[in-house]
């Protein structure tokens, strides 16, 4: 693997930006420091001026392979992912067949061997009946259990109080839930279908899917996480009301519930509808603008932990579809980075607070081993941000496979320039290097 020594980097670590070189050597950071220019190096990068941050960690992407790969597929996400800046993803379970089996979830890690950019992780799902075989998931080698507390794309709901019960009670590992309640949802479906039949406007989506339906679910996991003391991560926070139910007392690595904000439930609100319709479509739904608000707030005050994307794309074509016909899911992850980086710009976010909740959040959440920091010793994921320069997301520049975004049109305030992941130099203005593969994260448990 070539050596890469990065000169004159601000770099954003732990709190901190301070001006270092920094030293790649066989997929790690050798040596940070000052005055490196005298060290043989492959490949030199001047970043002055520039920012280097560690590699974005998400911790919620569906990249729909197998079976769904008309929309999306492990190879053409990663990429989308590391032109973000995104070097981790930790990818869902409801593919077709979905991931229910030790077996299938092998094949899904076999096969982002073999082509995804950016370095990856698998979570088991849970079923009404797969309990026994969801149990025997190793702790160091997947990220998690994921949970559908309230059905969403694909059929796996977990409605069945044993099913619940066991794996609170019995998990080793971290269990991360969708939570909106069911039966609150079919109940609203039916008074707005039985108003406005097959024509319901999509801004209803947000009182179908309501902050009640949140916020029982939630409420639940958390009980049933406070009685087992089972470690617990509720993704995907989309009301106000739901940051009751998490405590900012307690630093990260001691909390046993933690919480996770999407950055479409930061970035859009319930008026804007109006202008995208179903292609902000997503489950939970994003909501007024008070909740976007709270969000943001609570966001700062370490209420909520981790930011994410849920990236969920659909074809453009699947999206047009009418209110009930058109899927729940936006394609977001090239674009995260991006968006919290306006959020910077405006004044509402330190670069340092950003890291924290994009970087190193995710690696302490997750206990992931070796990455999501820059220091000596750990995997180089890293990402080279411009923020003299800006970006506009056109359509020519998308590497989603379903070639569209919400975002299309939008000047962001900042250009990313460089990604390295595990210490390859995968993404150079809007250039690829696809000779080596992301690697398989592991879990410190």
């Amino acid at each position: 693997m070539k050596t890469i020594l990065i000169l004159h980097a601000n770099l954003v670590n732990e709190g901190q930006i301070r001006t270092a070189d920094i030293f790649i050597k066989n997929g790690i950071i050798e040596k940070i420091g000052r005055d490196l220019i005298s060290q043989p190096a492959d490949r030199v990068i001047d970043a002055k001026g520039k920012y280097v941050l560690p590699g974005v960690i998400d911790d919620q992407v569906h990249f729909r392979e197998p079976g769904l790969t008309h929309k999306a597929e492990i190879y053409t996400e990663s990429k989308a992912a590391v032109a973000g800046g995104v070097t981790t993803f930790m990818e869902m379970p409801n593919t077709k067949p979905p991931s229910l089996t030790q077996e299938l979830l092998e094949e899904k890690y076999f096969r982002a061997a073999q082509v995804s950019l950016a370095n990856f992780s698998f979570f088991m799902g849970v079923s009404n009946d797969n309990a026994e075989e969801a149990l025997k998931s190793n702790p160091r080698k997947i990220c998690g259990l994921k949970i559908f507390m309230g059905s969403s794309t694909g059929n796996m709901l977990v409605d069945n109080p044993g099913t619940l019960e066991r794996i609170f009670s019995e998990s080793p590992l971290l269990i991360a839930t969708h939570c909106e309640d069911e039966s609150i949802i079919r109940e609203n479906m039916q008074r707005y279908q039985s108003k406005y039949g097959e024509n319901i406007p999509t801004k209803y989506h947000a009182e179908i899917r309501s902050v009640e339906a949140c916020y029982q679910s939630s409420s639940l996991a958390v009980a049933l996480a406070t009685k087992y003391r089972t470690r617990l991560h509720i993704l995907h926070i989309s009301t106000a009301e739901e940051l009751d139910l998490f405590d900012n007392d307690l630093p990260l690595i001691e909390k046993h519930i933690t919480s996770e904000v999407c950055v479409h439930h930061l970035w859009f609100d319930a008026s804007q509808y109006e202008k995208l319709g179903t292609q902000i479509k997503c489950n939970p739904a994003i909501k007024e603008v008070r909740h976007k608000e709270a969000l943001f707030k609570g966001l700062l005050e370490d209420k909520l932990d981790i930011i994410a994307t849920d990236h969920a794309p659909h074809t453009y074509s699947e999206k047009a579809q009418s209110y009930w016909n058109a899927p729940s899911g936006v394609p977001l992850v090239q674009h995260s980075l991006y968006m919290m980086l306006d959020f910077h710009k405006q004044g509402k976010i330190s670069l340092e607070k950003l890291v924290d909740k994009m970087c190193h959040a995710p690696a302490r959440c997750f206990q992931i081993e070796k990455r999501g920091f820059i220091k000596e010793g750990y995997w180089a994921d890293l990402v080279l941000v411009d923020l003299e320069k800006t970006f506009t997301v056109q359509k020519n520049n998308l590497y989603y496979k379903c070639g569209w975004s919400p975002l299309e049109g939008y000047t962001f305030p900042a250009l990313i320039t460089h990604t390295i992941v595990s210490g390859h130099l995968a993404y150079y203005h809007g250039k690829f290097d696809e000779s080596k593969s992301g690697e398989r994260i592991y879990f410190e448990r």
